[in-house]
């Protein structure tokens, strides 16, 4: 009779051994488990608090911000670049007409080039593209002759119909200006294909 309690003793000993053994090691893995969520939750709060800090700096960039939310913020960081983009276009197509004319102003008159020969000799034409981009945007391609002001007339006569440009691309080559651009109505009117290609042959007719 001892000889068998004492086995059962063992027995029970050695279970609750083994119990405690487990229940230790799964004690271990939530540690381990509560270490790695620690971990995360610390990069975590780096990172969102870095990203703070960028929009900060850009909205210290943006001359306007129309509201103070994350997205609207990176919305009218866009449209600020997107105006700046505008702006380095239309400028240099005004430095292109300022070149143009200085070597113009070089060359004795009768050694004047004339823009539309250099065309023609280039198999160039003047041309109007404009393509549906969505609802209310079109894309245009103009060719004309480079001529003194021609591209300064262009963007004044275009403001005056009521066309707002975006994302505007000039180039100039054999006596040829190429601009391409976006277009929207300036009060969100929608464009027509045909009536603004009508507009603008008319105004580079009368450039």
């Amino acid at each position: 009779m001892e000889y068998v309690g004492s086995a059962l003793d063992g027995l029970f000993i050695t279970k609750e051994g083994n119990s405690r053994g487990r229940v230790g090691r799964r004690r271990y893995s939530n540690d381990d488990g509560t270490e790695y969520k620690s971990k995360n939750l610390h990069a975590e709060r780096r990172r969102r608090q870095k990203l703070s800090d960028r929009l900060l700096a850009l909205r210290a960039l943006v001359p306007i911000i129309t509201n103070m939310n994350k997205a609207t913020i990176i919305e009218d960081a866009i449209s600020y670049i997107e105006e700046l983009k505008n702006n380095v276009n239309v400028l240099q197509g005004l430095l292109y007409e300022m070149e143009a004319s200085s070597e113009e102003g070089a060359l004795p008159r009768s050694e004047e080039i004339d823009p539309a020969e250099e065309m023609r000799k280039s198999g160039i034409q003047a041309e109007v593209e404009v393509t549906q981009i969505d609802g209310k945007k079109l894309w245009i391609k103009i060719i004309f002759g480079k001529k003194r002001g021609g591209f300064t007339r262009l963007i004044e006569a275009m403001t005056a119909f009521g066309f707002e440009l975006t994302d505007t691309s000039v180039t100039t080559s054999k006596g040829a200006m190429l601009v391409s651009s976006c277009v929207k109505g300036i009060h969100g009117e929608i464009n027509e294909v045909q009536r603004t290609k009508e507009l603008l042959l008319q105004i580079i007719n009368g450039i």
